[in-house]
């Protein structure tokens, strides 16, 4: 195994790979519209603005070297030397993917008889009444038994598949989600995609549904709106490879005539940090970044609206 000095790796970590392909594999190239390319193996490695992501492997980065290693599956050595000219193009090498960690069993809550407090906290928080029966009477949310907390649950084909739990007392802040829930499939309003091409993206499915009672407030159709939560922030990652949230990811696989994503994540540093990557890796799309006007997020937005901010505690700052 060749050995390479620090520069030299270096050298080699300055290489994007639309340029690496373009010079050393121009036949793996293929040209999709304006600056993205695919590649000629992988249609689902996406090239654009610098930096690559392979959709259907849910893995990504900037450089040259990042792709040799982690989707060709070279060692470092060998990838460094394509990249400076001083090895030969090799076959790929299959990469060695770890055992998938075990998914707790998936099982809701024991459903209360009624959803009064249920009813009642998102009342106070400002959320309207026609909205929450309708999510009510839909599945999509509902009282827990034995700790009255708000259940808001996502579905795969009419199947339960995640849930997220949030608490009904007034001074309580606190938020959760049910052992083994699958994130792909994270609350949405409606269950299935309306035959609008846009859907609008939140943290939280308590955002989502004060969307829906501001557009009620102003006179339009809040069930023509499609809505998903991401069930908590997109944290990017530091090294600056760039995964997109498995909720939207399959939201936008599940239906394919979206066109248009608005972002309505929160006015704080993480909502905006979240808000800027995803525009970067949401290729193919017309991304809008429509953060609420006034307040933290949709919600106090809302309440402001409504005359009702700071009746009820919320988490502030922290993620929901």
């Amino acid at each position: 195994m060749p050995y390479y000095t620090k520069e030299q790796i270096q050298q080699a970590r300055q290489v994007d790979l639309l340029t690496y392909l373009q010079r050393h594999d121009p036949g793996e190239l293929v040209h999709v519209s304006g600056g993205t390319y695919c590649t000629k193996s992988h249609d689902s490695l996406k090239i654009s603005n610098g930096k690559w992501c392979w959709w259907s492997r849910n893995i990504g980065g900037s450089t040259a070297l990042d792709y040799l290693v982690k989707v060709r599956g070279y060692k470092l050595p060998e990838a460094v030397g394509m990249i400076l000219g001083e090895q030969p193009l090799l076959s790929s090498r299959p990469v060695s993917k770890p055992p998938p960690k075990a998914r707790p069993d998936f099982q809701l809550p024991e459903q209360n008889p009624d959803t009064r407090r249920v009813f009642a906290y998102l009342r106070a928080r400002g959320i309207d009444a026609e909205i929450i029966n309708h999510c009510i009477k839909s599945g999509q949310l509902y009282e827990d038994a034995k700790r009255h907390n708000c259940v808001f649950v996502g579905f795969e084909n009419g199947t339960a598949k995640y849930a997220s739990l949030r608490g009904t007392l007034s001074h309580s802040t606190f938020v959760g989600e049910v052992a083994g829930s699958d994130k792909r499939y994270s609350f949405c309003v409606p269950l299935q995609a309306n035959d609008r091409e846009s859907v609008c993206v939140f943290e939280s499915a308590i955002d989502a549904l004060s969307y829906l009672s501001i557009l009620k407030r102003k006179g339009q159709n809040w069930r023509s709106a499609n809505c998903l939560s991401l069930s908590g922030i997109y944290h990017p990652k530091a090294d600056a490879e760039l995964k997109l949230p498995l909720a939207l990811e399959t939201y936008l696989q599940h239906n394919p005539g979206i066109k248009k994503i608005i972002l309505c994540l929160d006015n704080d540093e993480r909502g905006r940090e979240a808000a800027q990557a995803l525009q970067q890796c949401l290729h193919g799309y017309q991304v809008l970044d429509n953060p609420p006007p006034k307040g933290k997020d949709y919600n106090d937005y809302l309440q402001i609206q409504k005359g009702i901010a700071g009746r009820v505690k919320t988490r502030g700052g922290e993620e929901r």
